[in-house]
């Protein structure tokens, strides 16, 4: 049995140094269900420390709320890792977005190796934003600015 992991890596925590997406599982607070969605206004404010911003609107802001425990899921060097932990939140509504968001913490509990016994990630996967691009730019660094002051 491996030695649990309580941090991020220094690779891990340069890749969250920069934009990358991560799916964010929850439970459902109206079925206790899992459920699981992609984010990518997410980064590391430390190693043991992941915060995020979500859009009210989503339904994953209400999941959180009712169950803080959750897991996100990023896809690394040649693996995928599963980061076990309870949110809470830094501000509500976000400051200096253009509208209303939730700020969260991740206090990390552990850092898992996700991916089967055996394999190993080919290339990792990619997205592209196919809205408006300088719209989406400057939405990302709104965001991403306020989630720093918060």
């Amino acid at each position: 049995m491996s030695e649990l992991v309580t941090q991020l890596s220094e690779a891990l925590y340069t890749a969250f140094q920069s934009e990358t997406f991560v799916l964010l599982s929850t439970v459902d607070e109206e079925t206790g269900g899992p459920t699981s969605s992609a984010i990518s206004w997410i980064y590391a404010r430390d190693y043991s420390t992941l915060r995020f911003a979500l859009d009210h609107r989503s339904r994953l802001v209400r999941n959180i709320m009712a169950h803080p425990r959750i897991t996100v899921t990023v896809f690394g060097e040649e693996t995928i890792y599963a980061i076990n932990g309870k949110a809470e939140v830094v501000q509500d509504p976000l400051e200096g977005v253009p509208f209303k968001m939730c700020c969260f913490d991740l206090k990390i509990d552990a850092v898992r190796n996700a991916l089967f016994y055996g394999a190993q990630l080919a290339s990792a996967p990619t997205y592209a934003k196919v809205y408006d691009q300088r719209a989406a730019e400057m939405l990302d660094n709104q965001v991403f600015a306020a989630m720093k002051k918060a």
